[in-house]
This record gives C-alpha cells, structure tokens and sequence, in this order.
C-alpha cells in the first residue's frame, strides 16, 4: 500500500498567541497567520517533516489598476459581511467563538504584503474543501483572490435563497 503524501504545497507561517492546557492534557492554541509560503522541497528528518520555502506576497498594481482594485476590494467586502449578518444567530456565535471579530475593512487594500486581514477571516469562515482553501492560499495576486472570494459567496447566498425558498413554499403549502 502507498503512504500518502501529507505535505501540502503552500503553507501559513503561525504566531503563537496564546496556549491553554487542560486538565486530561489537551490544548488550544490561540495563533494568527503571519505570513504565507509555497514548499519548494521537504524532507522527513530525525521524525519531524522539513521544508525548504519561500515565502509570498502579493503582486503590487498602480494606476488604472489599482482603482480597479479598490474598488473591486470595497464592494467584496460589503458582500462578505452581507453574507455574514444574513446568517442565522447560533451560526454566527459558533464563528465569533472559534475566529473572533471580522477585520474592519483596510483603506489600503495593499497595505499588507498578504492582503488584506478581512479577506482571510473570511477565507477561514466560508465552507471550503481544503483543496480550495490551498488554491487560494497560493495566489498572489489580490484580485484574483477576491473574485474567488465574490464567485464562492455568490454560490452560497443561492444555496442559502434556494433553501429558505423551499422551506417558504413548504410552509404555505401546510
């Protein structure tokens, strides 16, 4: 049988915020990404996994396209936190508790050699395959990060719509 590669090509460089310990021994840890970084080699040493990286940043646009950009950046926002506040209230609590606050909304969508704080709170939040999640992990360019974030919101609103519709319709049908 074949052992599974479990390395992933891209990656996200932790810092430790906070651990706490329990009783039977478990743990969480409180850690926020710093950083992203593509594998371009690994090996199993001494029984821990080795990588050597390098790491990403996002492509820099100026002139016509940067107004693009904000523009494009303010708009997917509106509609992250759109998605966001038609959730119902228990769905929300569950995600307040695990993530925190949504990041306020950078004036400066390239501020931040990642992008923007906001863009991955709700990467983390959408309901993503991994292999997905990975894809765009891997992206440096901005734009094209925020139009997979508006094509996946815009595929679960209608989920979403679809299915109050049908409980609607059901109920009138009762």
């Amino acid at each position: 049988s074949c052992v599974r590669d479990t390395i992933s090509e891209y990656g996200c460089m932790l810092e430790i915020k906070d651990v706490r310990t329990f009783p039977d021994g478990s743990s969480v840890v409180d850690a926020i990404g710093i950083s992203r970084f593509r594998v371009l080699s690994h090996r199993h040493r001494d029984g821990y996994n080795t990588a050597d990286i390098e790491y990403l940043e996002d492509e820099k646009v100026e002139g016509p396209a940067y107004e693009e950009l904000t523009s494009l950046h303010d708009s997917v926002y509106q509609q992250s936190v759109s998605w966001f506040t038609s959730l119902q209230d228990h769905m929300k609590e569950q995600i307040l508790s695990h993530f925190g606050l949504m990041p306020d909304r950078e004036s400066e969508p390239q501020s931040n050699p990642s992008g923007p704080a906001w863009s991955w709170w709700i990467l983390a939040v959408l309901p993503l395959e991994r292999k997905a999640q990975l894809a765009i992990l891997g992206m440096i360019s901005l734009k094209e990060r925020l139009l997979a974030i508006r094509r996946i919101l815009v595929i679960i609103t209608r989920k979403m719509n679809s299915r109050q519709e049908l409980v609607n319709s059901r109920e009138r049908n009762n």
